[in-house]
């Protein structure tokens, strides 16, 4: 099975459409106002409203509450939700949606607890640990500490890029790939060679 591919902080129509012809199986809304990559939610659901059916639309949030997750949702119509905070299980499961429970990656975690911890949730993302960001970090961790065997979906994050992503396959054969950085030419603006040459290294690793 191919490991799937999610663009992560698209903030514009283009983009979405250039990241969708590729053959792209995911993209991403971050709807965290901190963020250099943030949308509003009601610009996004214009970019979502065009994309084909089959491109799930992720919506990424941090802390948020209750009502400004269900307010998002509404407002964008996202199908996915990613969740990056300190949010537990039970916060994010009441949504009616399919989740991703975002974990930074650092000495000691444990990460066959996590997946016992978030049993509900449709994936663990991997990602770098920052005491200052919350994703979108740029760099990678070590993924030979990676359990080859974990009783949910995996999908890795942080530093990918056209020239690490096959490695990173055919070491971890994750179930997907989440990049942002990697592809850009600045914040929240994708360039489409990059994003090319990263869904190419995706397609043409060895699993």
């Amino acid at each position: 099975m191919r490991t799937k591919i999610k663009i992560c902080g698209i903030t514009n129509l283009r983009n979405a459409h250039e990241a969708a012809r590729l053959g792209v199986d995911a993209l991403g809304f971050v709807f965290f106002s901190e963020s250099p990559r943030y949308i509003e939610p009601k610009k996004a659901r214009v970019i979502i409203n065009l994309l084909p059916s089959f491109v799930s639309r992720v919506g990424l949030f941090v802390n948020a509450p209750k009502e400004e997750v269900l307010s998002a949702i509404s407002e964008s119509r996202v199908n996915v939700l990613q969740f990056h905070g300190d949010e537990d299980e039970e916060f994010c499961n009441q949504f009616n949606l399919p989740y991703i429970k975002a974990i930074s990656f650092k000495d000691g975690i444990n990460l066959l607890e996590y997946c016992q911890l978030y049993a509900s949730s449709s994936a663990i993302l991997i990602d770098t640990y920052s005491q200052k960001m919350r994703g979108g970090t740029g760099k990678t961790f070590n993924w030979d500490l990676i359990p080859k065997q974990l009783p949910l979906p995996i999908i890795i994050a942080g530093g990918l890029d056209s020239k690490n992503v096959s490695s990173l396959i055919n070491s971890v054969n994750p179930y997907g790939v989440d990049v942002s950085g990697g592809v850009e030419l600045d914040k929240g603006i994708k360039d489409h060679n990059m994003m090319k040459n990263f869904v190419l290294g995706v397609n043409n690793a060895a699993i």
